[in-house]
């Protein structure tokens, strides 16, 4: 099922009606739905769509001739393998007159194979793409890998892309479109451990109850989500050690650097770096009070996981493993029962502050907020809070 992506599609589209030369980077995390996104995209437009594996570079060419014969010729097999990569883009600029799309997904495993990918897909561009009408896509998940050997101004691509997206999670709103039927509450507390990743919300099952899904399809060993953290974290970083004792640490409540630092165990001058890590993944977010005029440089920011599902897994998975791995799921499912209005709360806030916003882009606030966020002190604290230049809206949830 594919729901929604209105305004990432518009954006492909307009590109693709350019009828010029286009390079689109396209990336996100992983399970974030950009291969899906790129299929609809490319439906009923003629296209090539190679997807990129760890394999050695022979067999990746191989794979890649396959989809330009059975473009070119109607037959996977009729064209010899091309050797290299530039030879491959040749034909392709050679035979193409008319608008063609050309899909490079999992792009991050060549530049893992091969570290001057970059540099070769660079040069092809200059001497063989950039005049032709072929709108090339490049879609990766290593969020990290893109943004450096893609995206920044070292990388021998700079200067070349004509667009790029990065793919979110799904909003509440969005998310709940993949969940009829349920009902409000139940949606809000599907949401709160789930979030908006497409591939998570598809593992509910509409048929049982939520503390039935949370048992069957998270908290038992075998199950897609019950690994699905750790898998993420190992992928994406080197040495995710330390990136786990502090959402750890996040989970059960710490939310300041000093606090953080003293339950990881961790130096309070290295905290930074690795919460800046996790910030770039999209995992966790700093939040400070919505009055707050440089909130970069205030003293009052927390930090949170932003990823509904990596705090509920954090929560109530990685701290009771031992539990878990001996299939013993029904205490932990009753540890869910207890806290799930208080684990849902925060969640909830999120989805009322959003609520805001989309009232604001509806007309139906009354005045432009200049942000939206909570607010707090030591002796107070407001769940929803919209400031603009006059006015101020305050909520409670």
């Amino acid at each position: 099922m594919f729901v929604n992506r209105e305004r990432e599609l518009a954006f492909l589209n307009q590109h693709y009606s350019s009828g010029q030369a286009e390079l689109l980077v396209v990336y996100g995390r992983r399970r974030v739905g950009k291969t899906d996104l790129l299929r609809q995209f490319c439906i009923d437009k003629p296209h090539i769509f190679f997807v990129a594996d760890l394999g050695a570079e022979e067999s990746l060419l191989a794979d890649f001739t396959r989809q330009i014969s059975a473009l070119f010729m109607g037959e996977p097999t009729l064209l010899a393998p091309f050797t290299t990569w530039e030879s491959a883009f040749a034909y392709i600029a050679a035979q193409t007159n008319q608008r063609l799309i050309v899909v490079i997904d999992e792009l991050t495993y060549l530049i893992t194979g091969n570290s001057a990918f970059p540099s070769i897909l660079q040069k092809i561009w200059d001497t063989r793409l950039s005049t032709t009408p072929i709108l090339l896509a490049l879609s990766g998940s290593y969020i990290g890998m893109m943004e450096q050997s893609v995206l920044s101004y070292r990388s021998p691509l700079y200067g070349r892309r004509t667009g790029q997206w990065r793919l979110q999670p799904f909003s509440f709103w969005d998310a709940q479109k993949m969940l009829p039927g349920l009902s409000a509450d139940q949606l809000v507390h599907a949401y709160a451990i789930l979030g908006g990743m497409p591939a998570y919300l598809r593992q509910y099952n509409l048929q049982l109850s939520l503390l039935a899904n949370v048992e069957e399809k998270i908290l038992a060993p075998g199950a897609f989500l019950y690994d699905e953290p750790r898998f993420l974290l190992l992928q994406e970083l080197r040495d995710p050690s330390r990136h786990f004792a502090i959402l750890a640490a996040l989970a059960n409540g710490r939310t300041r650097s000093n606090e953080i630092a003293q339950a990881s165990g961790l130096a309070a001058t290295s905290v930074t770096f690795y919460l800046k890590t996790l910030q770039d993944m999209g995992l966790i977010v700093r939040m400070t009070p919505a009055t707050e005029p440089n909130p970069e440089r205030s003293k009052q920011g927390v930090y949170l996981i932003g990823d509904p599902f990596f705090r509920f897994w954090f929560r109530f998975v990685y701290p009771n493993r031992s539990l878990l791995e001996r299939g013993d799921t029904a205490p932990i499912r009753q540890k869910v029962a207890a806290e799930l209005e208080q684990f849902t709360g925060p969640v909830f806030e999120s989805i009322c502050r959003d609520y805001v916003w989309r009232r604001h882009s509806a007309g139906e606030l009354g005045f432009a907020p200049l942000a939206v966020g909570g607010w707090w002190n030591r002796q107070a604290e407001i769940d929803v809070m919209a400031v603009g230049a006059e006015d101020c809206l305050l909520g409670e949830c």
